[in-house]
């Protein structure tokens, strides 16, 4: 049996894919001790990579429980598909503003996972990723992400949501500045804050896609 592919993608820059993957990704390991999780960086910038490079400094190579590859265009459909051979989830982190290297991942997918900032002209732009992922039949949800403190999600942001059909995770990520500072140490939230606020929306929101993976197509 397979595993799954969660492709995080999003054609507009500043949405925090990154941040919201390696989150994802220890969120699941908390959620599950012992679930077998690879990381795929197809964004050039290999901020992905990076991050796991310090975590690995600071950790020790054998004490992440992380696998990390990286590839580039059509390479990386392959190397999604070969990661899942062997782990229980994969997640790919894409570079935004190109479908180039974003397409093979969501083709590879399960699922695409769709960061983005409450404000309206992050949400106009979200819709070029969802219709890349409709164009390759995949599902895809939102992921409101550096959403403000006691914003609430009413007025014109929350009618463009509502009015755009896209399907969405509830549980939010806040603009929190715990998020930054715990990548910078090549950790996340849940191990610099274990019992912070963010800690609590990465599990909210881990347990909500966990849901989301296991509800009948």
């Amino acid at each position: 049996m397979t595993g799954t592919i969660l492709t995080i993608a999003q054609q507009k820059g500043g949405s925090g894919k990154t941040t919201v993957t390696a989150h994802i990704a220890l969120g699941l390991c908390h959620a599950t001790p012992g679930l077998r999780i690879a990381l795929l960086d197809v964004d050039p910038q290999g901020s992905l990579g990076t991050w796991v490079e310090m975590r690995e400094a600071r950790l020790g190579e054998n004490a992440t429980g992380l696998t990390l590859r990286t590839a580039s265009g059509w390479g990386a459909r392959r190397e999604a598909r070969a990661l899942a051979r062997d782990h229980d989830i994969v997640l790919i982190d894409t570079p935004p503003k190109t479908d180039i290297d974003a397409r093979p991942a969501i083709d590879a997918s399960n699922l695409v996972i769709v960061p983005v900032q409450p404000t309206l002209v992050d949400l106009w732009a979200t819709g070029q990723t969802f219709e890349m992922a409709r164009r390759e039949d995949k599902p895809a949800v939102l992921v409101l992400n550096r959403v403000p403190p006691r914003a609430a999600l009413t007025g014109d942001v929350g009618e463009a949501i509502a009015a755009s059909g896209f399907a969405r995770l509830q549980p939010v990520l806040g603009n929190r500045t715990v998020f930054a500072a715990s990548m910078g140490q090549g950790l996340t939230a849940l191990e610099t804050e274990p019992r912070g606020k963010a800690a609590g929306e990465v599990l909210a929101l881990v347990a909500a896609l966990r849901a989301r993976l296991s509800a009948p197509a």
